[in-house]
């Protein structure tokens, strides 16, 4: 199945909390899409040579592809 949503597209989230955030898609899945800056969550880190401190990181979440639209590329 292909879907319509790659990764480096610009989109918009048309329904949901995040409904009206735009950003390009970073991961793109067969059925779920994670978009630069939207759906922002909160993840535990345990301690490593990475992350020293261990704690508390934001990155983005994923949303269902139906959820998204695709932002043509001549409105951009």
């Amino acid at each position: 199945m292909s879907a319509h949503i790659k990764k480096g597209d610009m989109v918009t989230v048309i329904t949901g909390n995040h409904r009206g955030k735009q950003g390009k898609v970073l991961v793109a899945g067969v059925d779920r899409v994670v978009i630069e800056g939207v759906r922002m969550v909160k993840k535990h880190a345990r301690r490593s040579e990475s992350l020293p401190q261990g704690g508390i990181i934001e990155k983005e979440g994923t949303i269902h592809i139906s959820n998204v639209k695709l932002i043509p590329a001549a409105a951009q």
